[in-house]
């Protein structure tokens, strides 16, 4: 720790080039954590910036100044940021915040680091002082006296060090409900992995005494999505098999060093989207994931009545939904998670933030791309039905029961506009070309799947009142199952007389 106190003494901010001019790309940042041995990191080093394909990655730098000493906090990789976009210098301009915090574009751009205030006038140096016999012996006893404190702080951090596990309160904040949780008092937790990163931080595996638990991290520049997905599992009646399951929630740190913690159960197989990347799925898997997601969604969309002393239940808009967003249990059960953007629609309650053009841009509905959405419930749950429709071609695509060969992994639109499309881009190709992921032959030619992409057409309408409901979606995808289950695992078609000739559930009205 010393060593580190030091090294932060000797870090000094510096002047970069001039500004660039276009997007840059951002591999690679220069690493640095002040909390390396809390959070189990390295304490310097060489980070990979590995954020979602349609999303600019930036580096950023974090540190102090007292009294002329520069105390590095945090280096690494930002993600998509609009206050990084086109800086190829790391240039902190806030006049005098307690932690300087700066990001920037390009490889290790974050190697030098400085602050310019912006100001609105000339600054007026000061004449520098004479030197008198006093200040001469103030600068002869600084090196001793820094040393002396530094000694002290650091014997002071030896008597006062934290274990290497932490604790998890669910009682720690004043006023706030406990959640439904089988926790009583404090449980050791130990961080072991980084699984994913996102928007809003990073994902940690943790061991919680003998369970393993997910550890959601967030920023305190992120405390307000930290808040709502916090509030969202609070809401009564969240409790469900097809609902990420909450354990409790945290704050770490203090002041502007502080993270939030958020912990859930953990799942091995990860999102969908890790699990489609590296499998093909079977016909049978393909209809117990989809008509499971459908069913946590439908579940999220509903307004539940009182039930056994909790409740009632919102409606709650998910405004994020997407396969990195769908976890999987071990027998492939999808399980929806990530609640930091969801809005709840509460009977005389304002429904809070429910700024339009949020969510990943990729699975942007059109009325959201073109900034024509109905602030209203119901056009909320719709835009959440078409990002469904795309889960489902995800789905499709990798389900080897059609008579053909099955793709590389794609996200939708990949094919047609890449994998970092500008907001431009999809604006072109969903919203004026009316364009939708492609529906292969070989997949309109057996039955189940004809069934399926005809149900996710109907999920992704460009007509929003057009649109499913997740419990249709449900009901369709059951009934499709049902008509197409074989007496053994691989033989489908034989008994299906035609699964086209049969009447699918009718819309419903409840969106």
């Amino acid at each position: 720790m010393f060593a580190s106190w030091l090294t932060f003494a000797l870090l000094l901010g510096t002047f970069c080039a001039g500004p660039s001019h276009g997007e840059v790309d951002t591999r690679e940042c220069l690493f640095y954590n002040v909390n390396y041995e809390i959070e189990k990191t390295n304490q310097s080093g060489v980070e990979r910036c590995e954020g979602e394909k349609d999303k600019r990655s930036h580096c950023y730098a974090s540190w102090r100044n007292n009294s002329g000493t520069i105390e590095l906090v945090k280096k690494g990789c930002w993600l998509d940021d609009f206050n990084c976009y086109d800086r190829q210098e790391c240039v902190a301009t806030e006049e005098n915040p307690q932690v300087f915090f700066c990001c920037c574009e390009g490889n290790f751009c974050n190697e030098r680091f400085t602050h310019l205030p912006e100001v609105n006038g000339p600054m007026i140096k000061a004449p520098p002082p004479t030197p008198t016999l006093l200040s001469v012996l103030v600068y002869s006893l600084l090196p001793v006296t820094m040393l002396s404190m530094a000694l002290l702080l650091a014997f002071w951090m030896y008597r006062h060090r934290k274990p290497p596990y932490g604790h998890v309160d669910v009682n720690e904040e004043p006023g706030l409900v406990p959640p439904p949780s089988p926790l009583v008092g404090l449980k050791p937790l130990q961080l072991l992995e980084i699984k994913a990163r996102g928007r809003f931080g990073c994902v940690w595996k943790a061991q919680m005494m003998n369970e393993y638990v997910a550890v959601k991290i967030f920023p305190i520049q992120d405390k307000q999505s930290w808040t709502n997905e916090r509030d969202v599992f609070l809401t009564p009646g969240m409790k469900h098999e097809n609902l990420l399951r909450y354990i409790a929630a945290e704050k770490r740190g203090t002041n502007l060093e502080m993270e939030l913690w958020l912990i859930s159960e953990f799942h091995e197989r990860g999102s969908l989207t890790d699990y489609l990347k590296g499998n093909v799925i079977s016909w049978i898997e393909l209809c117990h994931i989809a008509e499971t997601m459908a069913c946590g969604l439908a579940y999220l969309h509903e307004d539940v009545p009182r039930y056994k002393g909790e409740g009632p239940k919102p409606a709650i808009a998910h405004r994020d939904f997407k396969s990195k967003n769908v976890m999987l249990r071990t027998d492939l059960t999808a399980i929806i998670g990530d609640f930091g953007l969801a809005v709840r629609f509460e009977p005389g309650k304002p429904p809070g933030d429910t700024h339009g053009q949020v969510g990943t841009r990729r699975y942007m509905a059109p009325e959201v791309l073109e900034g024509a959405i109905n602030f209203q419930r119901d056009a909320f749950l719709r835009i959440d039905m078409y990002a469904m429709g795309l889960v489902l071609w995800e789905l499709v695509s990798r389900c080897k029961a059609a008579d053909g060969p099955v793709d590389e992994y794609m996200l939708p639109f990949e094919e047609e506009i890449g994998q970092h499309p500008s907001l431009e881009d999809l604006q072109e190709v969903v919203v004026h070309k009316k364009m939708r992921p492609v529906f292969k032959d070989c997949w309109l030619k057996h039955p189940g799947l004809e069934a399926m992409c005809e149900t996710i057409e109907e999920c992704w309408d460009h007509d929003a009142e057009a649109r499913l409901s997740a419990g249709c979606v449900e009901e369709r995808i059951s009934q499709i199952r049902r008509l197409t289950s074989p007496p053994t695992s691989d033989c489908l078609v034989s008994m299906v007389t035609s699964v086209t000739n049969v009447d699918l559930p009718p819309k419903e009205s409840s969106i």
